[in-house]
């Protein structure tokens, strides 16, 4: 017997058609996750993002790129949580939980924008490899300095400190020669940063690389950008005090498809959000 699910395709920090970060959402119940990344793999885009029932939240949320199904994805949150929106299951509830492989992700809502809390972890300096990487990223050297030492998160995202938008802008980075990297190192994916910008209300541009997930460039990464916040803490780049601190983010501007991304840190507490805006691209049928 044939099953039909209705799917949306969803751009993620971004109010804007074609811009930001695309995710496909859909509600599967009763899909296996052979299908779901079956499923995935068939929209081709970064994440597909699927919700079903939860006892331990509102809904469970997964998430699969083309290649893996992945732990956390900032982005198909956001338009997961404009789907519910768009198909009237917000109203005005201030928030939304999600059970994921990561945890209980709460989500608030607010100033019409969505929000999601996202893990605090740990990262330590990583200096292996440092010149193969700057090499792999196809930058120009003098722009990585030397005295900035990289930052490798516990989920195996590298930073990468550049003091020039323009190099950000120019390089070329050998997406085969990160893959083999990330088989020798000890990371999996690059967020590079400066903190030149393109709007003078952000304060840091950047650019992710994920070959190791399937993914060449990803437009706007949440879960890359919220964990920023703590990098430009951990280098001095933002003062660490007690006090909440507010930033906005920027990425997908050198490929077309820009986004803002909201990123908030409470000291005090140790909680880190991050949120944007969403708009729905389609709207479609899929039938297994």
């Amino acid at each position: 017997m044939k099953r039909s699910y209705n799917i949306f395709q969803i751009d993620a920090f971004t109010e804007t058609p074609f811009k930001g970060n695309p995710a496909a959402v859909t509600f599967g119940p009763g899909l296996s996750k052979e299908e779901m990344q079956l499923i995935a793999r068939e929209m081709n885009l970064s994440e597909t993002a699927f919700l079903t029932s939860s006892e331990q939240a509102d809904y469970r949320l997964q998430w699969f790129t083309p290649k893996l199904e992945v732990e956390l994805c900032g982005h198909a949150t956001i338009a997961s949580l404009h789907y519910l929106y768009e198909l009237g299951k917000i109203n005005n509830r201030p928030r939304i939980t999600f059970e994921t492989i990561s945890g209980i992700l709460n989500c608030p809502v607010k100033d019409e924008a969505y929000y999601m809390q996202i893990p605090v972890m740990e990262m330590e300096e990583f200096e292996d490899c440092r010149e193969e990487v700057v090499e792999a990223l196809g930058i120009d050297r003098k722009a990585i300095p030397n005295k900035y030492p990289f930052q490798l998160m516990q989920n195996g995202y590298l930073y990468v400190y550049s003091e020039s938008l323009k190099a950000l802008k120019e390089m070329r980075p050998n997406f085969d020669f990160i893959s083999d990297l990330t088989k020798k190192c000890s990371f999996k994916d690059i967020c590079i940063y400066t903190l030149e910008t393109y709007d003078k209300e952000s304060f840091a541009h950047s650019r992710f690389f994920a070959p190791y997930h399937g993914i060449n460039e990803d437009p706007v990464t949440g879960s890359a950008n919220g964990p920023l916040m703590l990098v430009l803490k951990k280098m001095g780049f933002i003062p660490e005090t007690d006090e909440d601190v507010t930033r906005i983010f920027e990425q997908g501007d050198i490929i077309g498809r820009a986004g803002r991304i909201i990123v908030s840190h409470l000291p005090k507490t140790n909680d880190l959000f991050i949120g944007g805006n969403a708009v729905t691209v389609f709207k479609g049928e899929m039938t297994l």
